[in-house]
């Protein structure tokens, strides 16, 4: 039988600060939403064009996450060369990085005037920022290092023991990695493909600056909520409610998964 461990007298008590300046925010906005108007507040035209954006472009950086998150995972989790701490470091970078300097990185590489967008502008025409493509490229420098780190934390918990055994009896590396390590760390795949989603949904400053806010083009909804509190819109607050509970529910889901591969990877 365990015995639970009595906390410090007053420690309960210290606590309470943190829970009132994280918890009361939130409750004034559950309070304040108008309710009465909230399913008309959400699907107004504008407010459903800023919705639709948000998940589509937020769908498509959870899949390229997938695809190039993934193998870059595996290298941090299982090669190991010369600078490999200093490539790790740049990868993450983002996660502690302010997202709106994240935004001005992504327009001096790729805006008109950008080391890589001068380019792509005065030899093919294409422009990238100000665009749906650049509200993407924001979300996925923000968002796929969230990725990143839970599938580094999942590769490195798969005991190389049954790859190696895998390839004893005829796996190629290729099998291996389909047939025996990606099974075993389906659960971190999924929670990790979540947690990029909900990054990505909820992306705000490197978006407004690389991507602009404009509406019906790359106004997601968090810049939707931003430009309804300058005009005073309704929409604010039920746009706000709705991601509260999005990003409630994926907490939910998640159940402390994530927490858990942050923690193994020490990032």
């Amino acid at each position: 039988m365990t015995r639970r461990l009595s906390s410090p007298r007053g420690l309960r008590v210290l606590a309470v600060p943190a829970i009132a300046l994280v918890a009361l925010p939130v409750v004034s906005v559950v309070w304040r939403t108008p309710w009465s108007d909230f399913w008309s507040s959400i699907t107004n035209d504008s407010s459903r064009t800023a919705l639709w954006l948000s998940l589509r472009t937020s769908l498509v950086t959870t899949a390229l996450a997938l695809v190039f998150g993934t193998p870059l995972a595996w290298l941090l989790a299982h090669a190991r060369f010369r600078g490999q701490s200093l490539l790790r470091a740049v990868c993450i970078l983002p996660m502690v990085l302010p997202p709106v300097i994240g935004g001005v990185a992504l327009l001096f590489a790729f805006g008109r005037r950008g080391l890589v967008g001068g380019v792509l502008d005065d030899w093919f025409g294409i422009r990238l920022a100000f665009s749906e493509t650049a509200a993407v490229m924001a979300q996925f420098f923000v968002a796929a290092p969230f990725f990143v780190v839970v599938m580094e934390a999942a590769f490195e918990q798969v005991d190389p023991r049954l790859v190696g055994t895998a390839r004893t009896y005829g796996a190629g590396p290729w099998q291996a990695l389909f047939r025996v390590t990606l099974p075993l760390v389906v659960p971190s795949l999924v929670a990790g493909l979540v947690l990029t989603w909900a990054r990505a949904l909820g992306e705000f400053g490197a978006t407004i600056t690389f991507a602009g806010n404009t509406s019906g083009r790359t106004q997601t909804v968090p810049l939707a909520v931003y430009s309804a509190l300058e005009s005073g819109g309704d929409s604010a607050l039920a746009l706000s409610m709705l991601m509260v509970l999005v990003s409630v529910a994926v907490l939910v889901a998640l159940r402390g998964r994530w927490v858990g591969a942050l923690r193994r990877s020490g990032a």
